[in-house]
C-alpha cells in the first residue's frame, strides 16, 4: 500500500453527512481523523450546517452517497464549499456511486443533458473525485465532462476476489454489455461463465435468453451486473435460468440502487444469495470495496497539494 507523504500535511479529516460505512473504513485505513459537524434542517426545509473541526491547511475527503441524489446535492454542495471557505488545503470527493451519468445525450429535442450539467456544477465545488464503476457509455472517460482531476476504481476485483473463495458456480452476464468485465471476473475467479442476450422493450419489460447451459446446470449459478436499479433485467434473467433447471441462483453487483423495493422481488424470486459492495448502504454489502479504493484516494491526496497562491495543482 502506498504511504502518505510525511510532512506534506496533517492527517487528512473525513466527513460525511450521511452515514456511510465506507467513510470509517476510508478513515481507518489512511490513519484519518472524522471531521466533526452539525446539520439539521429549519422548519421550512433549508439547510443548517456548522464545521467543528479545525479545517484549516488540512486536506479534507468527503465521502458522499449521490444514490437517490436530488435530496443530497445541495447539502454536499453546502459542505465542500464551507470546508474550502475554512481554509481547507484541498477537498477531494469520494463518491463510490456517481449519479447523473444516465442522460448523456439529447435523445429527443429539448432533453436536459443532465449529466453534463451536474459534472460541470459539481465540478466547481471540489478539488478532485474518485468513484466506483460510473456508467460511461458514450463517454470514454470522466474527463470529458468533469474538469477536475477524477479516477475511476473498478469494482470487478472485489467482486472476483469475493468469488473466488466460492466453488462450482458458473457465472452469467446478463447482457452483451457485461461480456467484458463479466470474462475477466472469471479469469481471475476460474469459474466458467455464459453471456445471455437482452431485449429491451421498454423501462420495465425486458427480455433475457441464455445459451445452451446443460453442461453446467450442476452448479449455482451466479448473475454478474454492475448496476440493479429496477431490478427487471435480473428478474428476467432468473427466470430463464430457473427454466434451464438450475436450482440454486445467486447474484452479484456492484452499486445496488434497488429502486422502488426491486430488492424484495429479487429475494422472493427465488435467489438464495443477493451480495453488492459496500458503495451503496445496504443490507445486501457483503463486499468491502475498500482495498480497492484506498490507492486511489491517497494517490489523489499526494498529486494535488496546494501550491503557494493557494491553488490547487
Amino acid at each position: 500500500m502506498s504511504e502518505l507523504r510525511a510532512g506534506s500535511y496533517q492527517a487528512p479529516l473525513v466527513f460525511c453527512l450521511n452515514e456511510h460505512p465506507l467513510a470509517e473504513l476510508l478513515s481507518r485505513a489512511l490513519n484519518a481523523q472524522q471531521g466533526e459537524f452539525s446539520a439539521r434542517q429549519f422548519p421550512d426545509g433549508e439547510s443548517y450546517l456548522r464545521i467543528h473541526s479545525t479545517i484549516e491547511n488540512r486536506a479534507c475527503i468527503v465521502v458522499a452517497d449521490l444514490s437517490h441524489p436530488n435530496t443530497k446535492y445541495l447539502p454536499l454542495l453546502f459542505l465542500s464549499e464551507t470546508l474550502r471557505e475554512l481554509g481547507a488545503s484541498q477537498v477531494g470527493l469520494v463518491v463510490p456511486y456517481l449519479s447523473y451519468m444516465r442522460q448523456d445525450r439529447r435523445f429527443v429535442e429539448g432533453e436536459a443533458v443532465t449529466s453534463r450539467i451536474f459534472a460541470k456544477s459539481l465540478s466547481q465545488h471540489a478539488d478532485w473525485l474518485v468513484t466506483v464503476d460510473p456508467h460511461l457509455h458514450r463517454y470514454h472517460s470522466l474527463d470529458e465532462i468533469y474538469s477536475i482531476p477524477s479516477r475511476v476504481v473498478q469494482g470487478a476485483p472485489a467482486l472476483a476476489n469475493w468469488l473466488k473463495t466460492q466453488s462450482n458456480l458458473l457465472l452469467v452476464g446478463p447482457d452483451s454489455e457485461s461480456e467484458q468485465w463479466v470474462s475477466e471476473i472469471a479469469a481471475f475467479s476460474q469459474h466458467p461463465f455464459v453471456i445471455g442476450e437482452k431485449q429491451r422493450f421498454g423501462d420495465r419489460h425486458v427480455e433475457v435468453s441464455l445459451p445452451n447451459t446443460n453442461e453446467y446446470n450442476d452448479r449455482t449459478a451466479v448473475i454478474i451486473d454492475d448496476v440493479i436499479s429496477s431490478g427487471q433485467t435480473i428478474l428476467e434473467c432468473i427466470k430463464t435460468l430457473k427454466s434451464k433447471g438450475f436450482e440454486t441462483i445467486q447474484c452479484l453487483a456492484v452499486h445496488g440502487i434497488f429502486a422502488e423495493g426491486s430488492d424484495q422481488a429479487l429475494l422472493k424470486s427465488g435467489l438464495s444469495q443477493l451480495a453488492t459492495t459496500n458503495t451503496i448502504p445496504h443490507s445486501s454489502n457483503a463486499i468491502d470495496i475498500t482495498p480497492q479504493l484506498i490507492e486511489t484516494v491517497i494517490s489523489m491526496l499526494q498529486s494535488t497539494d496546494p501550491d503557494p497562491t493557494g491553488k490547487t495543482t
